[in-house]
């Protein structure tokens, strides 16, 4: 009989930027977090029923309108407290009533029961995130690491084939350059990671032909 893997993942695109919402649970308790609760609240609200999770917590990447524009709004009607980002996105979280509707999209600013840095870990169930600061897209965007199954959600850090945009207020490119390839290169090529938007992908494949940080681009 294979043994159950400790971490199920399913993926929620939510908001008009289809942004990937992440429900994450401990197979052992059944009990999850959502990732970046940006909008579309029955629908996540659904696919944690039909998952047959029990949300202990909400964790956020980062502070912008499409990843965190609701959770406040959820944290509120289903009284769990929300960890993440760094701090440094403070100013983006005090932005969301005004910038989410600038979007079409509902949005509430938020103050997180956790704010969190580099180093940090958080747990939902017998499962432990490693939090790893990747600043540059926004300065305070964190990624959470799951080392024994080697997977991650990095927001909008990297994507397949591309990276995040630093031309927001307070990002840098060469921020997001070194966050990339010092701090997520060396946890492993065989790494998958699930990114803020579009498909999945791994470390090792985006070294070989990633365009801004592949190998080939960086020497």
């Amino acid at each position: 009989m294979t043994k159950e893997a400790p971490l199920r993942a399913a993926i929620v695109p939510v908001t008009p930027f289809e942004q990937n919402c992440s429900l994450v649970w401990c197979s052992q308790t059944m009990k999850g977090a959502l990732i970046d609760p940006g909008g579309d609240l029955d629908k996540l609200k659904d696919a944690v029923a039909r998952a047959g999770v029990t949300l202990e917590k909400i964790l956020i990447t980062h502070g912008h309108a499409d990843h965190c524009g609701q959770a406040g709004m959820l944290a509120e009607e289903l009284g769990l407290p929300i960890e993440g980002p760094h701090e440094a996105d403070r100013f983006w979280i005090a932005r969301l009533d005004e910038d989410g509707p600038r979007f079409g999209m509902e949005t509430r600013v938020f103050e997180p029961t956790r704010w969190l840095k580099d180093g940090d870990t958080v747990s939902v169930g017998e499962i432990t995130f490693e939090v790893i600061h990747c600043p540059g897209h926004t300065p305070g965007h964190v990624v959470f690491f799951h080392r024994d199954t080697s997977f991650a959600f990095v927001g909008d850090v990297l994507f397949a084939g591309s990276i995040g945009r630093t031309d927001f207020p307070m990002g840098n490119h060469q921020d997001l350059l070194d966050a990339i390839t010092g701090k997520l290169w060396p946890l492993g090529d065989n790494v998958t990671f699930v990114p803020g938007h579009g498909p999945h992908s791994t470390f090792g494949a985006e070294r070989q032909s990633n365009p801004y940080v592949g190998d080939a681009a960086i020497r």
